[in-house]
């Protein structure tokens, strides 16, 4: 097909999301389409939207009717939404935004030409598949992470059923990705110049389990390290009480794989784990946290909290607050929980005032600021490859990041360099100093690495 209609495309939400936006883009660019980052030049508006949480809910609401106000006024022809909203409010939004043109759900995303297409001529149909719908891989992705890295999702659904968790009914059963499928992927990223090989996925370290019958991310790590010309992988989404030891030894083995994990834990209150339906118990986690630094002694660990659960009592708070203090994780961060309809936890008794889960997060938050400004203290003076994302003209510093520190969510290095630097490129460098959550450093002579 043939056409010079342009798209405006605006990914909401995770990393996991705008792997779906890529697939999308990577579909309507094999179909002819241009794309633009101004809507005002656009025929076309596709959002692929988020609702995790209230905010992000609230966020794609806000987008759509946005965009409605061009398509009410003739400015675009189109206006296509798709992802969890879609897949989960499809009658509220044909009812309330009729300037929607076309909605498509999760595991509708690789026909997205297609359906514009007879959108555009008039014939076009919602399509929302069921939440277990096969997965779409294997397709033409654009990257729109800069080119030097890119997020590999390995699988779609989840089987936890957290009581505050909507995913499953969105996005269904835990499904891997096939093995081969997801080496020629990353094979094909890595040809194309990605360096840094992001794993992400509901849960990670299940990798497998409906597939193979037996957790099978080590052996997928093992061959993905084999790859020529990535340099760095890293995991996301890794269940605490799932991290086992044939894992670890991977990781630590391993040159490519970074020592980080993100290891979302949520609590460390037995009693509120228990109300959440997680599987881990404080012993539990202070166990896999011990192990992991002890076997991988650089290791960096994330994890994110949810405050103000429902029945979190003051003593479960504190005891929260030891474990984080006691613990203390090189990043994390903290959600207020958002009570989501058609979750088990919204309908729990003893909901926690908002104005009290918010007081508990600052109060987190404020004790983990202390710690991670400490250890960025404590790095002066090491050594490490950085990886350039760019360069700050007025400062005449590049900005890079070291292994401790996955894109859009941690910290920077600021490095001085006497070299003309491009993005992607890895040099070695020493810590210089700190400044709140970021380093700063210069680069060590006669030690570019690549």
């Amino acid at each position: 097909m043939k056409t010079d209609k342009k798209v405006y495309f605006i990914s909401l939400g995770c990393d996991k999301n705008l792997v779906d936006s890529e697939v999308m883009l990577g579909g309507l660019g094999e179909k002819g389409y241009s794309f633009t980052d101004d809507e005002t030049e656009a025929d076309i508006v596709v959002i692929n939207t988020c609702c995790f949480i209230g905010d992000a809910k609230e966020e794609s609401i806000k987008t759509i009717l946005e965009m409605a106000e061009l398509r009410k006024s003739g400015d675009i022809e189109a206006l296509v939404v798709t992802g969890c909203l879609a897949q989960r409010y499809k009658e509220e939004i044909k009812k309330e935004i009729p300037e929607v043109d076309l909605l498509l759900g999760i595991g509708d995303i690789g026909s997205i030409a297609e359906e514009l297409e007879k959108t555009l001529s008039g014939k076009g149909e919602d399509h929302i598949s069921s939440s277990n719908a096969p997965l779409v891989y294997g397709r033409k992705r654009a990257v729109t992470t800069g080119g030097h890295f890119a997020y590999l999702k390995i699988a779609e659904g989840c089987d936890k059923h957290c009581t505050y968790c909507i995913i499953p009914r969105l996005r269904g059963d835990f499904r891997s990705v096939p093995m081969e499928g997801l080496v020629k992927e990353a094979e094909g990223l890595a040809e194309n110049g990605v360096k840094e090989l992001i794993l992400v996925a509901q849960e990670t370290t299940v990798y497998g389990v409906d597939l193979y019958g037996k957790k099978s991310l080590p052996e997928l790590l093992k061959k993905l390290c084999a790859i020529e010309g990535l340099k760095w992988i890293r995991i996301q989404y890794c269940y605490p009480e799932e991290i086992g030891d044939e894992l670890i030894d991977v990781i630590a083995a391993e040159p490519k794989i970074c020592h980080y994990l993100d290891m979302p834990i949520q609590h460390a209150s037995d009693q509120i784990l228990k109300r959440m339906n997680r599987r881990a118990t404080e012993d539990g986690l202070r166990e896999t946290i011990t192990k992991l630094r002890e076997r991988i002694p650089d290791i960096t660990l994330r994890t994110t909290l949810i405050s103000g659960f429902p029945g979190e009592t003051q003593e479960d708070f504190e005891e929260l607050y030891r474990f984080v203090n006691e613990m203390e994780f090189d990043r994390l961060g903290v959600f207020t929980y958002s009570a989501e309809e058609d979750t088990p936890a919204a309908s729990f008794p003893d909901q926690v005032p908002e104005d009290v889960a918010a007081s508990r997060r600052d109060e987190l938050m404020e004790l983990q600021q202390e710690i991670a400004f400490e250890k960025a203290e404590s790095l002066v003076g090491a050594e490490y490859d950085v990886m350039v994302e760019g360069y700050l003209p007025d400062e005449g510093v590049y900005v890079t990041r070291t292994y401790r520190d996955a894109p859009g969510v941690d910290g920077l290095l600021f490095l001085e360099s006497n070299r003309d630097l491009m993005t992607g490129d890895f040099v070695r460098a020493r810590v210089t100093g700190s400044k709140e959550y970021d380093l700063l450093g210069e680069e060590i002579e006669d030690e570019f690495t690549e």
